[in-house]
């Protein structure tokens, strides 16, 4: 065991000041439970910039007996070590201190292990090799949160073995966040609603916080609702009653009453009807519904986990969504970046859907060659996860050979079926075959209206597209746009749309 005291005051990084403790604050305790002396060292090297006291363990079982008489504010501890796992002397510190705050470490990121951490109450999770700038300020907020609040929402203990498959693979920065939300909203039962593109599995989000809730061992029952006409949508959720309406020759249990005790599963919410809007509302409050045609009251305990890749928020503004379903859906919000914000996750997506579909038709997993990889990185991927599985279905059927070569994947992926000397787009730029075409169409309307403003029109058209779509996000409108900030801000003093769209 190693003690030691750090002294000094602040920590700069990148313009954002980290303040640890001066010397009217209580030195703050830190132990680290790691097996690695490299790890051991680094900390002790990087952390001589504030009033720390440091305390190291080399195991578990070590680290769980100096908590009783270290009383530390903070630990953090590599998942992996001899003896027994982070995660099983996470949940012995769980019982032993639900108040103490806990940062997991590991250089073997998954999925599963993530969402155990998050559930078991871990305040973060965190993989090797670290960014030392990123780490003293997760640190600083945990050692403040520590002081100011003394408590941590303690989580249920997740089972000890899993026998489903979650599908929801990434190791990037934006889906270990992912990863993060639904352990923390598995161990509650709030309602939540997950947004994201059509593609980037929502409903593999639902199904992952599902298997990890205390409702697991019950139903689970999915709806979309844009698949379902609207006639039909009200009595598939609710149910209805014997001669309600031609056709109807016998009473049937809608999907509510089907799951009660479990988890229902809302997809694309935003397509719903508004008194179907008001029933689900009506449902979110008081567990109360009728069958359509029916006048008894039904009641039911159900979660409600809804999906959509519409943003709620302008249609709640055009009056075509309930604010107040909105406001009971969005408790908690898990947005799903696009594949083309993730691409580290493109070899791992590969990889698992190759182990897939050998799993499916019981034999050995094809490989695939490294251009073919780089090829599948630089694509856009317009239809996101979803896409890349078809993809490599269709690459995994015409291989020639046990090897995926970049001449199995389609050519608007590879980009050889663009015409001599047009040069395939690069990710996040239209080609340049489709740019003539929209050039063409342009200048044929201005063409015929010499007096047309043609391209300030049209510039002025995009700019507001580009600001609906990111709910009047500027920094992600310019990013769909491919302009700086700086130079939107103009466009929209230029153009007036601040005044339109009442932008500050």
């Amino acid at each position: 065991m190693l003690r030691f005291r750090l002294i000094k005051f602040n920590y700069r990084s990148e313009g954002i000041q980290i303040f640890f403790h001066n010397g009217h604050c209580p030195m703050s305790k830190l132990l680290l439970i790691d097996d690695e002396t490299d790890v051991q060292y680094s900390f002790r090297r990087n952390f001589d910039s504030a009033d720390i006291e440091l305390t190291t363990a080399s195991s578990g079982e070590e680290g769980l007996a100096l908590i009783p008489k270290l009383k530390p504010d903070l630990v953090l501890m590599d998942i992996r070590m001899g003896g027994i796992t982070g995660l099983e002397t996470l949940r012995r510190i769980r019982q032993m201190d639900t108040k103490l705050l806990v940062i997991l470490m590991t250089a073997y990121g998954s999925t599963q292990t993530t969402i155990e951490a998050m559930k078991l109450g871990a305040y973060d999770y965190l993989t090797k090799p670290f960014d030392v700038p990123k780490l003293k300020e997760l640190i600083n907020k945990a050692l403040k949160a520590a002081r100011d609040m003394k408590q941590v929402v303690s989580y249920q203990p997740l089972l000890e073995s899993e026998d489903y498959e979650l599908g929801v693979v990434g190791r990037s920065e934006p889906m270990q966040q992912v990863f993060k939300l639904i352990g923390q909203v598995a161990a509650s039962d709030a309602t939540a609603l997950v947004t994201g593109e059509s593609g980037t599995g929502k409903e593999l989000v639902a199904r992952a916080i599902y298997h990890h809730s205390e409702r697991s061992s019950q139903p689970f029952l999915a709806v979309n609702c844009a698949a379902i006409p609207e006639q039909l949508l009200e009595s598939e959720l609710f149910g209805h009653e014997r001669g309600s309406f031609t056709g109807a020759t016998t009473q049937r249990l809608g999907k509510f009453e089907q799951c009660n005790n479990g988890t229902i599963f809302l997809d694309e919410i935003g397509d719903m009807t508004p008194p179907t809007q008001t029933k689900i509302l009506r449902v979110l409050q008081s567990g109360m519904f009728e069958r359509v045609g029916g006048n008894q009251p039904i009641k039911v305990n159900v979660r409600v986990i809804a999906a959509t890749n519409k943003p709620l928020e302008q249609a709640v503004a055009a009056r075509e969504f309930r604010e107040d379903l909105f406001y009971r859906l969005n408790v908690v919000r898990i947005h799903i970046p696009p594949l083309r914000d993730r691409r580290d996750d493109i070899p791992l997506l590969v990889n698992y859907f190759l182990k897939k579909i050998a799993k499916e038709h019981d034999r050995k997993p094809k490989s695939i060659a490294t251009t073919a990889v780089k090829a599948l990185e630089k694509y856009h991927w317009p239809g996101n996860v979803r896409e890349l599985e078809n993809i490599i279905r269709r690459a995994h059927v015409i291989a020639k050979s046990e090897a995926i070569l970049s001449a199995d994947l389609p050519t608007e992926v590879t980009g050889q079926g663009a015409s001599s000397g047009s040069a395939p787009a690069a990710p996040g730029e239209i080609s340049s075959t489709d740019a003539s075409a929209l050039a063409r169409q342009l200048f044929q309307i201005a063409k015929r209206d010499p007096k047309l403003k043609v391209l300030p029109a049209v510039e002025r058209e995009l700019i507001i597209e580009a600001l609906k779509d990111s709910t009047n996000n500027q920094v992600h409108a310019a990013k769909l746009l491919g302009i700086t900030r700086a130079t939107l801000r103009k466009r929209i003093e230029k153009f007036g749309i601040h005044r339109e769209l009442k932008i500050g």
